[in-house]
């Protein structure tokens, strides 16, 4: 027998099924990467999810066929997909960013991304039949023994694929961000390749073949450890190019990328890339939010969302408002609230009078929170389905429970001109869900024509008005608010379908964007 048909013998079988382990944790890793690069560049959402998952699992099934002219050859072939599948996936994440960043279009990031999922999916599918190959190596291929090997190779590369999944939402992206995280992913799968050759492979191997494989890992090692020390340049130089304005504060969360940006006293806040505002003109927007929703004499607010600490910092300002409660998912925001931002709302998170609690809102409203005189709906546009369910009918009936009786509901709604189907869905929802409600509109030079809604519990819908002591407003005012409920032909009233948990119709109108 030549020392290629050597056995894998029972004492180093073991080792190989750890490493057919780590390298499952690694496939995975890289496929929840590329999920979270659609989400954070691209917006993500539930059609490129599908469309990476598909294409991910099809190209499984791609690259376990055209390796089968290679298991004649599986341990080397063995060494080289490791290889391969270490640079492509470690360097996945840097070359997805750079190309957005660069090409500064998403067509180039879209097809960027397809590469990497049918190339990382081609070359975990070959693993499989290659390490089937590797342990069925010198032995008579029973029924029973082929059975067992397939259960232990698949229950290895179940186990891995677990860690994966609990690693990178929990250690990786949190700890290291995208492109380091990508980075370490591939080092981990070089190194057990590289364990495999060392303590396995050298007896099934030559001398000549096993220091080439280990050469080639090396350098594949040494060009990851480079992008690894590299990796804050590169991320920040590809950053910078998406934002007009020099970048002051960046943190990238398990929920978001929040950028915060300045030129002069212009100070911009983007989430996941979408504006959030700009104190050229914020205080249009917060003015006409907040007020409206005080017109009854509010003593107590509900906050849910208005992480910046904006609209916090108005309903400071208004006289009889005793109680404040904000409820913010990401507590990042809520520091970046207090730190970078706290020029722009006064410190106003800080105050006694608010009380902040980190959670999800939905979460948040079944739980005993007590009664509010008005409640505050300030999220980002839904233009994913996480922010979708935010914007339904389930989620208004809910926060209905938080309502004390007469008490005002107002929602930031989107553009009725850029946006007009997300905006009249938006009001037709908390219609559905039991208000009657007001439509009205303001000019904000950053976003142009940006809507919102009031509402109450009932079928007399509130007709909106100042606060009778409100302190004195650079925008707002009664005549002002008056106008704002006028709507032209163009931007004219829509009946349409509500949006709900099982049916979020509003994330489909933002993502037809404008029209």
């Amino acid at each position: 027998m030549t020392s290629v048909e050597a056995p894998v013998s029972g004492r180093w079988r073991a080792v190989l099924l750890a490493a057919v382990a780590a390298c499952a944790a690694c496939g995975i890793i890289y496929e929840l990467a590329l999920l979270t690069l659609s989400a954070s560049l691209n917006g993500g959402g539930i059609v490129a999810t599908s469309l990476i998952v598909a294409g991910y699992i099809a190209a499984l099934g791609a690259g376990a066929l055209l390796v089968k002219p290679l298991l004649a050859h599986a341990a080397i072939a063995f060494i080289a997909v490791e290889a391969l599948l270490g640079i492509v996936g470690g360097l996945s994440a840097a070359a997805l960013y750079v190309v957005f960043a660069f090409l500064e279009a998403s067509v180039g990031s879209t097809w960027v991304l397809a590469a990497g999922t049918a190339l990382i999916g081609g070359l975990v599918g070959a693993e499989v039949p290659l390490l089937m190959t590797l342990l069925q190596r010198g032995r008579t291929a029973r029924a029973t023994e082929a059975g067992r090997t397939l259960a232990n190779l698949n229950a290895a590369d179940y186990l891995g694929a677990l860690l994966g999944g609990l690693v990178w939402p929990f250690l990786l992206l949190p700890q290291l961000g995208m492109i380091r995280g990508a980075a370490a992913t591939g080092i981990i799968n070089l190194a057990a390749a590289a364990v495999v050759s060392v303590f396995v492979l050298r007896r099934v191997v030559s001398p000549r073949q096993l220091a080439t494989a280990l050469c080639a890992l090396a350098a594949a090692l040494a060009l990851l450890a480079t992008l690894l020390v590299r990796s804050a340049d590169i991320e920040t130089t590809s950053r910078q190019r998406l934002y007009a304005d020099p970048i002051i504060a960046y943190r990238h969360t398990a929920y978001q990328e929040i950028v915060v940006t300045r030129r002069d006293n212009d100070t911009r806040l983007y989430l996941d890339g979408g504006l959030q505002f700009s104190t050229r003109d914020e205080y249009r927007y917060t003015e006409s939010l907040v007020y409206p929703a005080l017109g009854g004499g509010a003593r107590s607010v509900l906050v849910i969302g208005g992480g910046d600490g904006l609209a916090a910092r108005e309903l400071l300002r208004q006289p009889g408002v005793g109680r404040i409660m904000q409820v913010e998912l990401d507590p990042a925001v809520i520091d970046v609230a207090r730190t970078t931002l706290r020029d722009a709302n006064a410190g106003a998170l800080d105050n006694p009078r608010v009380d902040v609690v980190i959670g999800d809102a939905m979460t948040w409203l079944r739980g005993p929170g007590g009664l509010f005189d008005a409640v505050i709906v300030d999220l980002p546009d839904p233009d994913t389905p996480v922010l979708g369910r935010l914007y339904s009918t389930e989620f208004y009936a809910l926060a209905a429970r938080a309502l004390a009786p007469g008490g005002l509901l107002v929602v930031q709604a989107g553009s009725p001109f850029s946006t007009p189907a997300a905006f009249w869905r938006t009001v037709s929802t908390i219609r559905a869900a039991g208000y009657a409600v007001t439509p009205y509109h303001v000019h904000v030079p950053t976003f142009g024509d940006w809507g919102f809604a009031l509402a109450r519990r009932g079928d007399v819908a509130p007709a909106p008005k100042m606060p009778a002591d409100a302190p004195p407003l650079r925008f707002l005012n009664q005549r002002v608010l008056d106008a704002a409920t006028v709507f032209s032909g163009d931007v004219g009233p829509r009946l349409l379908e509500p949006s709900t948990l099982d049916n979020p119709r509003v994330v489909d109108d933002m993502r037809h964007g404008y029209e």
